[in-house]
């Protein structure tokens, strides 16, 4: 009985397992924190590990900041219908997202996007989070 115990250890140890080596999130930014902004889009990156939507937004004294958001993998974006095409330079929307740590950065982690001029949005439906 013990040989066979012995023998059923050693063959679970050779089956194939996952091996995650993925960031921390909550190392780069505040995920206690939400911020808005609201802005133009100036450039859509839709690609692994993670999609980035560039935004220009005025800030509470009227001077512009270039924001950059990091968003989620073009496969899972891809599965929410997101496209390349689906944000456009120019497009006008609202973001909401955790900060970075650094305050000086001007980085969110994507929690939501609206488009203002036609409701297009993502992040408000369950699922869609970045991971």
């Amino acid at each position: 009985m013990k040989r066979m115990l012995i023998l059923a250890f050693v063959a679970v140890s050779f089956l194939p397992s996952t091996i995650s080596a993925h960031h921390s999130f909550t190392a780069t930014y505040n995920t206690d924190k939400t911020v808005t902004i609201e802005g133009k889009v100036t450039q859509f990156l839709l690609r692994n590990p993670h999609s980035f939507l560039h935004v220009t937004a005025t800030d509470k004294d009227g001077k512009e900041q270039n924001w950059n958001i990091e968003w989620a993998a073009a496969g899972q974006l891809g599965g929410a219908g997101v496209t390349r095409d689906s944000l456009k330079v120019g497009d006008p929307v609202v973001i909401t997202g955790n900060p970075a740590r650094d305050s000086a950065d001007q980085r969110l982690r994507m929690v939501t996007v609206k488009r203002t001029s036609d409701g297009f949005n993502w992040g408000f439906r369950q699922g869609q989070t970045v991971d």
